[in-house]
């Protein structure tokens, strides 16, 4: 089974030339290079939960902070738990790689 992108998964049309580009932007997750290859997704793509303003249920999310929770309930966060399993990329890991290449 291919790994899908959260843009792929949710379909939110916010990924490069996506269907709500012109109206919502580019999705930050889908941009964020420095995050290439967590838990195996493009870019920040399968670490979506620790990139600020993107977009879930139609609205646009802050930061970490105010968004954790809710992402620790996604379905898309849940499926890249489980097939990902003993090798999952958490929230540290990553932070820990943004900041470094800042």
């Amino acid at each position: 089974m291919a790994k899908l992108n959260c843009w792929e998964y949710k379909r939110c049309g916010r990924e490069p030339y996506g269907a709500h580009v012109a109206e919502l932007g580019i999705c930050p997750a889908a941009m964020e290079r420095r995050a290439d290859g967590f838990n195996g997704g493009k870019n920040a793509g399968r670490v979506c939960w620790v990139i600020a303003n993107t977009l879930c249920e139609g609205k646009v999310q802050g930061s970490l902070v105010e968004k954790l929770t809710d992402c620790m309930e996604c379905d898309f966060f849940k499926l890249v738990c489980a097939q990902e399993g003993f090798s999952f990329k958490g929230c540290h890991e990553v932070l820990i790689k943004l900041k470094s290449q800042e």
